[in-house]
């Protein structure tokens, strides 16, 4: 699987007055009509907590100039950092914290919860959205240098490392048939 090069998203909510928000890379387009999006989420990071008290959350698109951004919310755990002290942020639709350097987000209204596997998938129903025209290149997966997700293990293995092709259109490759 490491060699599946895809966006990041930062995902972020709140309940009772408490702001959460992590790093995604598990994330898709899962309807076109009606529209929804899928977002993933290990079950051991803090917003999981938070956003299974809360009816929404807010995805964000990061361009390749929100790398810190995305380190920010991709390295450390709201357990031991506020994360929202160190971005600039306001509250949003339906009070979900937004991300002000974002070149793009969604509200979605949580539709289903699913555990899948170590992490836990919410069905997204968008109801906001502020997609501006953006010429900047997306941030991807291999753009980071994280080492590990916050309560994630080390990947005993790696069988591909990205490189400056495929960052830009994920992973391209051909089958020879005979």
């Amino acid at each position: 699987m490491t060699m599946l090069d895809s966006p990041v998203f930062v995902v972020t909510t709140q309940a009772d007055g408490e702001p959460s928000g992590c790093l995604v890379s598990f994330a898709t387009q899962t309807s076109v009509q009606p529209p929804s999006f899928m977002v993933g989420m290990s079950r051991s990071n803090h917003i999981c907590e938070v956003a299974s008290r809360s009816q929404h959350l807010a995805v964000h698109v990061l361009s390749q100039r929100q790398r810190a951004l995305a380190e920010l919310f991709g390295s450390q755990t709201g357990d031991e950092l506020d994360k929202f002290a160190h971005c600039s942020w306001r509250a949003g639709p339906y009070g979900m914290p937004m991300l002000d350097e974002a070149v793009a987000w969604f509200v979605g209204r949580t539709a289903s919860r699913s555990d899948v596997g170590d992490h836990v998938c919410y069905l997204l129903e968008p109801v906001a959205v502020w997609a501006p025209e953006c010429s900047e290149e997306l941030l991807y997966l291999s753009d980071l240098d994280l080492d590990l997700d916050p309560g994630q293990e080390e990947p005993t293995r790696r069988f591909y490392a990205p490189s400056e092709v495929t960052r830009r259109y994920g992973v391209r490759f051909t089958l020879d048939m005979p």
